[in-house]
């Protein structure tokens, strides 16, 4: 029954774009090198798109040219307010702003963009000018943001928007480079803090990630944006509120394999059958699920 589905879907595959059967509510798959689109569901419609907003912070502050040397003084004003949100990044410690980048970027730090659009030349408001600008630049016509962390649910796009944001990201050689660090140690007071990236799946077999960010607010669900290669091809692949980290795993694992050939085994099928189950019930379990999926993808 598994092998007979999967060939099914290896035909619509081969047809052209089809309606993506996981579990993820908006969701694209593009070949970038021919801009045909090759899974899709619902990616019109708007919804919030949590910390992905970050890639787009980085976009605007990289513009700018600054000074990635300069150190940045993390303040008070950098905590957040909309969510009451924990941060890893103490208030009053000074770090570089390619240190600020590299939390806000690869760890999701909301203290470290909000940092980051603070000390923005001219202020946060002329960050978000320009903020607004590099969407119209874009063709982001579906986009609408209003704060550089995402903690907003007010900050929304579409799936389909949000490939070209990727796209486009992923030619700032910091930001492909960030969001895609396994890890890093950074010295904060003089104490080595390691702090790692959001998206399990960066450094595992099996994945050639070149761009990576993941969001999650509750408005949003679990979201995700990658640009792996695949295949022989590049692939940007953007998944919108999926309801628990581990559904959105078995997507992008799906996703993986369809776009390889490689039929899922039943192991993995009874698997992902067992992680639906887990994400309705209980949330330890289904961060333990999470973890076992990504070891073994």
């Amino acid at each position: 029954m598994l092998k007979t589905l999967f060939a099914i879907l290896l035909l619509a595959y081969a047809t052209g774009a089809m309606a993506l059967p996981f579990g993820s509510r908006y969701a694209i798959v593009v070949d970038e090198d021919t801009g045909k689109v090759l899974l899709e569901k619902d990616a019109e419609s708007v919804t919030p798109i949590a910390s992905l907003t970050k890639l787009m912070t980085a976009m605007v502050v990289l513009d700018s040219k600054p000074n990635m040397e300069e150190p940045i003084h993390i303040d008070q004003l950098d905590v957040d307010t909309i969510k009451h949100s924990a941060s890893h990044v103490p208030v009053g410690v000074t770090l570089p702003r390619k240190t600020v980048l590299q939390l806000a970027l690869m760890s999701s730090d909301n203290r470290a963009a909000a940092a980051l659009a603070r000390t923005y030349v001219g202020g946060r408001a002329a960050f978000i000018v320009a903020l607004h600008a590099k969407l119209n630049a874009l063709g982001m016509t579906h986009t609408s943001l209003e704060e550089p962390t995402g903690l907003s649910s007010n900050n929304t796009s579409t799936a389909a928007d949000l490939v070209k944001m990727a796209v486009a990201a992923s030619k700032y050689p910091d930001i492909a480079r960030i969001t895609t660090d396994q890890r890093d140690i950074i010295d904060i007071k003089g104490r080595s803090v390691e702090y790692h990236n959001t998206n399990r799946m960066v450094g595992q077999k099996g994945w050639n990630i070149l761009l990576s960010k993941t969001g999650f607010i509750n408005e949003a669900g679990r979201c995700i944006i990658m640009r792996f290669k695949s295949a022989g091809k590049n692939i940007v692949m953007v998944l919108l509120d999926a309801k628990s980290s581990s559904i959105r795993t078995l997507d992008a694992l799906n996703i993986r394999h369809l776009i390889a050939g490689d039929a899922p085994s039943i192991r993995q099928a009874r698997r992902y059958k067992r992680v639906r189950h887990y994400a309705k019930n209980d949330h330890r379990q289904r961060r333990h699920f999470s973890r076992t999926l990504v070891a073994s993808s």
